[in-house]
């Protein structure tokens, strides 16, 4: 008898121990604008567009001054943020937009998308407890075997491709039509962007009991420059797309702002891991402003890689402080596991746990070097605070980002030492990766290299 009770109480305290490190893992929200420019938000130093969400967030969390995409498109760099590796090791190198792609060459349609052999976040998280839910854009794929609920995720809310109206289409498709998990719902009228942020309040009320992850992949900025009047009245000073673009912000600052509100309502605050950042560099051959650096969305310059990020865990992250050291969105998924408790050396992730580094336990660079590629001819590296670009049509590009952020003073004649190790690197790294899955239109790669020469600084 006495045996008995004691094995009954080591058994409760078990259970106990256990419950209580099942309601201590963090919940995580990823939030992800489309397309904004870096400076096109307060805490980046904006002067026009009013952001006081995410600015309230960035002074609570940790600002990111060197954080960086895997790719300067959206279906690429969302597959490695979802994967936490380079999507060139599974062939994911293009944007996987069948007008865009050509027929001839590799996978088209509905047979473009994630690989299916490759987990994402919600699949590392579910044997941890989490319920997962995208809401917003996906571009993953839209034929059968990539949709969100066959990559882990057990709730979806929004659209499958990689654009859309923000009102209601006039026809729709597979990948512009609005779903709720595997079922076509009939449009909702208003405006997507209130839309999205409403199913993410009401996510986030249903599971507060519970660790949550929470994708928010907002459509917003991406075009159709579409806004709602009572925004575009904010901005009477800016004129045209700018005012649009404006206007399309400011209703993403607000409904980013009712999902913040809504944690902290439930006293969720202090148990959630909340990270804000952007797909790709801005597009400023259209509206954007990426200043103080150069290139645009679709360019290996900085502003097509390096985006706008903000971390907050608070109580547990030191807040109002700028994390100097490069780091890249497929860190976001390691950084998550190790909050989960599921994070193992066999995981083959490119990503790395950034916790140590926020924490004070390690004081060196969390990536020595970083790559990008589009196909072998544009590619770069960055190495340290070196930054060799890759063109078809030219020499090689050399920059010494620590003193030249806006890329304006190619040093690859005087530093020919450092290019040729970097060139080495850079091709070693290639040497690993898979060929493209589908293939863009040659005429593609003349407006890279336009856009590449336009929107220097």
């Amino acid at each position: 008898m006495k045996y008995a009770i004691i094995f009954t109480l080591f058994f409760l305290l078990g259970t106990l121990i256990s419950f209580g490190q099942e309601c201590s893992k963090p919940n995580i929200i990823v939030i992800l604008s489309d397309d904004a420019g870096y400076a096109d938000f307060g805490f980046t130093g904006s002067k026009d567009f009013k952001t006081p969400h995410i600015d309230k967030l960035a002074k609570q969390g940790i600002v990111f001054s060197n954080a960086y995409v895997t790719a300067s498109v959206c279906g690429p760099s969302r597959a490695g943020l979802l994967t936490g590796r380079y999507q060139q090791r599974f062939g994911f190198i293009h944007n996987n937009v069948s007008s865009c792609v050509n027929k001839k060459a590799g996978l088209w349609g509905e047979t473009m998308g994630l690989p299916t052999d490759q987990l994402t976040m919600a699949n590392y998280l579910k044997p941890q407890g989490y319920t997962s839910m995208i809401i917003g854009k996906w571009h993953q794929g839209h034929g059968e075997g990539f949709h969100p609920l066959d990559r882990g995720f057990d709730r979806f809310y929004g659209f499958l491709g990689g654009a859309r109206t923000y009102f209601t289409p006039k026809n729709t498709t597979p990948e512009n039509q609005l779903w709720s998990d595997r079922k076509k719902i009939p449009e909702p009228g208003g405006y997507l962007t209130d839309h999205l942020g409403d199913q993410a309040c009401k996510f986030v009320e249903d599971n507060k009991e519970n660790p949550f992850f929470l994708y928010l992949s907002f459509n917003a900025v991406h075009s159709p420059f579409e806004a709602k009047g009572e925004d575009e009245k904010l901005y009477p000073q800016i004129k045209g797309g700018r005012q649009k673009l404006a206007a399309m912000t400011t209703s993403m600052d607000n409904a980013i702002g009712k999902v913040l509100s809504k944690v902290k309502a439930l006293g969720l605050d202090e148990n959630t891991l909340i990270i804000f950042t952007n797909d790709n560099g801005g597009t400023t051959y259209y509206y954007s402003d990426n200043s103080p650096f150069s290139g645009s969305k679709a360019t290996n310059l900085e502003g097509g890689n390096r985006v706008p990020f903000i971390m907050k865990w608070k109580d547990h992250l030191k807040p109002n402080r700028t994390f100097n050291y490069p780091i890249s969105t497929m860190d976001i998924l390691p950084t998550s596991l190790a909050l989960s408790g599921n994070l193992s050396k066999q995981n083959n992730f490119d990503g790395v746990n950034l916790l140590p580094y926020l924490l004070g336990n390690k004081d060196e660079r969390p990536h020595e070097t970083l790559y990008w590629m589009v196909d072998g001819p544009f590619a770069a590296i960055r190495d340290k605070d070196w930054k060799l670009i890759m063109m078809p049509d030219r020499l090689p590009e050399l920059y010494n980002l620590a003193v030249d952020p806006s890329e304006k003073n190619n040093l690859v004649l005087d530093e020919k030492e450092i290019a040729e190790k970097m060139i080495a690197k850079l091709y070693k790294w290639q040497n690993q990766m898979q060929p493209a899955r589908w293939q863009l239109y040659k005429k593609y790669e003349k407006s890279a290299i336009e856009r590449f020469d336009n929107y220097r600084k």
